[in-house]
């Protein structure tokens, strides 16, 4: 009878995730009233109240903060444990709030456009709404290298990672993981005010993307045009990147689509110079490639829910 429920559950598990990427490839982030939106005032008060320049502070934030989504998620799946209906519409949505791979790719795809039409200023001014780096010190191919960096790295963080502790934690894995990426972004960076406080957030989003970020390059070396290429770069380059999780990701995708990223970088008037991933094979960025790391983006989004979903049944077949 437990085996035949956690069966239930894993599949109820597989429908929901499946509509919740669906529609998040169909709709997108919503424009007003996101729940990620929601979370982060919620942890910006609680970060007004507690912050300190001090790492235990900053470590009792993130565990209130990632913690508080972890119990919502629980406490809603609990609830609708009895309904496999509400079970499926539950995961569903809370499958399309945490992922963000629509939107990445409309944004991607947006920049890529002014660049093809020649508005370099343009594609600057929507450049922040992507990634942090400073457009102002980039030409078009900079700005393109930017972009596919962009889009390889949050295929990890918006799309796979979220999928994968979906398959291991339901609905509280899903809010969790995107509640611990989300404080990354928020207090995780370096800057004087964080570097301590901040400390705990971005730790525990390293170890949180830690399987996400392997699962995308392994993805990637599958989808990708170039399967050996991407194998070559990622053995050689991941661990040259000064993030244990983005260099996996982007080596891969580098050698996949045949390109160089890496290099010289500015993130808020400090200029940064990061390995070259792919140097040996790969060739510059063009604007073209934003296109073709787009798509390769999906498929591997894609194949992720495919193979997390089948782990999530596996696990929920052998009773567990």
């Amino acid at each position: 009878m437990g085996a035949d429920r956690s069966r239930a559950h894993g599949r109820s598990y597989a429908y929901g995730a499946a509509a919740g990427l669906l529609g998040d490839l169909l709709l997108g982030d919503p424009r007003r009233g996101h729940p990620v939106a929601a979370f982060g005032r919620a942890a910006t008060t609680v970060e007004r109240v507690l912050w300190r320049d001090h790492r235990g502070w900053g470590a009792l934030h993130t565990a209130v903060c990632a913690g508080g989504a972890v119990a919502l998620g629980a406490a809603a799946e609990h609830a609708v444990r009895r309904s496999p209906a509400a079970t499926v519409a539950l995961t569903a949505a809370a499958t399309w709030a945490v992922l963000g791979g629509t939107s990445l790719t409309r944004e991607a795809r947006t920049i890529g456009r002014a660049l093809q039409a020649g508005d370099v200023e343009a594609a600057r001014a929507r450049l922040p709404h992507l990634c942090g780096r400073d457009p102002q010190a980039l030409d078009a191919d900079g700005i393109a290298r930017a972009v596919v960096e962009s889009v390889a790295e949050n295929t990890s963080d918006a799309v796979v990672g979220a999928l994968v502790w979906g398959a291991v934690g339901g609905v509280p894995g899903l809010l969790g993981f995107r509640a611990v990426n989300t404080l990354d972004a928020m207090v995780g960076h370096k800057s004087p005010r964080l570097r301590r406080f901040g400390w705990a957030s971005a730790r525990l989003d390293d170890l949180a993307g830690w399987p996400g970020a392997r699962l995308t390059a392994a993805l990637a070396t599958v989808a990708g045009p170039d399967p050996r290429g991407a194998v070559r770069a990622w053995r050689a380059d991941a661990h040259r990147h000064p993030s244990p999780n983005a260099g996996p990701v982007e080596a891969s995708f580098a050698g996949a689509l045949g390109v160089r990223l890496g290099g010289t970088l500015s993130y808020g008037g400090r200029v940064e110079h990061r390995p070259v991933l792919n140097g040996d094979t790969g060739r510059a960025v063009k604007v073209t490639d934003i296109d073709r790391a787009v798509r390769l983006s999906r498929r591997v989004g894609l194949l992720a829910l495919g193979a997390t979903v089948a782990g999530r049944l596996l696990l929920k077949g052998r009773g567990k």
